[in-house]
């Protein structure tokens, strides 16, 4: 199994700078014409999707059905308390696990690379987590087992995001991020049909799609999802082996230096600053919807308790087919034109729009209305933001501690998300939900036209 090494002697005058991705230093094979070490990039457009879909399946399936019914079936009823306890702690873990995930592959030494070690070990221990997590009995075992799926997951996704800048040719960066974006909506359609099921009336079917008459709505679910995420992360690392990083040079191991590490100067890089803010606020926009998403139903559409995970199922994949559209238009533009801005603004304006549209009809054929714009609102915003964000990261060396650090404009709004929510539906009710995730949507969005680096 692969180490980091933490006691390399320190690099004498002579000896090269730590190696980055952009450079070609202890890394043997071929270059690319910018130095970079040149990988086979026809598996990629497999594994890669596959792999970030299995994750998203982790945080939707788990995180969008799962989590919520076993809050319901612990305390016998809906408790949007409980719901905002169970969620909160992962997503905190979530924050932290990102970044120190990804400063550990960073200085990783093996004849696996620095990434795919790291990949395949959190895939196996977050899947045992995931086993641990569907027995609990309580909300304080729920929280902790599902704050340690999160936290070792994350690990999982840190390795997993450096796959761009360590490995992708800039020029194909809108192209690659497109498929990355396709990860959400794929994944929600099969958790949707497989944990859900989808209301099929609504599609001119009688009955429903999928769900197998509940089979996987509890530990099945959970063992499911654990297993499918074990076999992807196999493929991934066979199928598309990383370099070996043996001699690649690294810095000797200081705790002061890890730590301090983890600090980027908006100053010197105000381009990553005003990328985190600006992602930050489109996923707490998108978060403080989607964590109440089955309340939401049950409660301020009035949807039957008993229909409620079909209409939901059906919900997401009407969401999830937009969301795919858009980004596989949108992608295709981004590399046409070579501008991304406008583009992360658009989906910010779009986005603010559709979450009026529950507001002003709080009924199903409303939520229908609502998931067609929002879906194509994130898509457009899913086709450009991992591009957009691997071109301002402030140094190669640091890609997986860098993509970590963006990551937790992921995580984070998930912590605030659920007190957030919260607050605002005791003080004023599911109406005003929507217009203030709008308004924090579309600040995030307007955010990025501060960014100097890209078009």
């Amino acid at each position: 199994m692969a180490t980091a090494d933490l006691s390399a002697s320190a690099p004498s005058p002579s000896t090269p700078d730590p190696v980055s991705p952009g450079a070609a230093d202890g890394v043997r094979g071929p270059l690319d014409p910018d130095g970079r070490p040149r990988f086979r990039l026809g598996p990629l457009y497999l594994t890669l999707p596959l792999a970030n879909i299995a994750l998203m399946l982790v945080w939707l399936g788990v995180g969008g059905f799962l989590v919520p019914l076993q809050v319901t079936m612990i305390k016998g009823h809906n408790d949007p308390n409980a719901l905002k306890n169970a969620v909160a702690v992962g997503a905190a873990l979530a924050a932290v696990g990102n970044p120190i995930f990804g400063q550990i592959s960073d200085r990783t030494r093996s004849r696996f690379g620095r990434r795919a070690p790291w990949l395949l070990l959190c895939a196996v221990v977050g899947a045992g987590a995931l086993l641990w997590q569907a027995n609990a009995k309580s909300i304080g075992v729920l929280a902790i087992a599902w704050g340690t799926v999160q936290f070792i997951l994350n690990g999982f996704q840190a390795a997993l995001t450096t796959t761009m800048p360590d490995r992708v040719p800039p020029a194909k960066y809108a192209r690659f991020s497109a498929m990355v974006g396709l990860a959400t909506p794929i994944a929600t359609i099969v958790a949707a049909t497989v944990i859900g099921g989808v209301d099929g009336s609504k599609l001119g079917y009688h009955g429903t799609i999928g769900g197998f008459d509940g089979k996987f709505l509890g530990k099945n679910g959970y063992y499911l999802i654990a297993g499918v995420l074990v076999v992807i992360a196999l493929l991934f690392v066979f199928l598309t082996p990383d370099k070996p990083s043996t001699d690649m040079v690294v810095e000797p191991f200081s705790l002061k230096r890890f730590v301090a590490n983890f600090w980027v100067d908006p100053r010197r890089h105000p381009d990553f600053a005003y990328a985190f803010v600006s992602r930050f606020g489109v996923v707490a926009g998108y978060f403080m919807v989607q964590v109440y998403n089955l309340y939401i139903l049950m409660e301020y559409i009035k949807v039957k308790p008993q229909d409620a995970p079909a209409t939901m199922g059906f919900l997401m994949v009407v969401n999830s087919v937009a969301m795919v559209a858009a980004a596989l238009v949108i992608g295709r533009l981004v590399d046409a034109f070579g501008r991304m801005k406008p583009f992360v603004l658009g989906s910010g304006v779009l986005a603010a729009l559709s979450l009026f549209i529950p507001m002003l009809s709080a009924t199903v054929s409303g939520m229908t209305v609502f998931n067609v714009v929002n879906g194509l609102a994130f898509g457009m915003y899913m086709a450009v933001d991992m591009a957009l964000i691997t071109k301002v990261l402030p140094r190669g060396e640091d890609a997986g501690k860098d993509m970590g650090l963006i990551n937790i404009a992921n995580a984070a709004p998930q912590v605030a998300a659920p007190f957030l929510a919260s607050w605002i539906v005791t003080t004023w009710g599911y109406h005003a939900l929507f217009p203030i995730c709008g308004c924090v949507a579309l600040a995030g969005a307007a955010i990025v036209t501060r960014v100097k680096s890209v078009r």
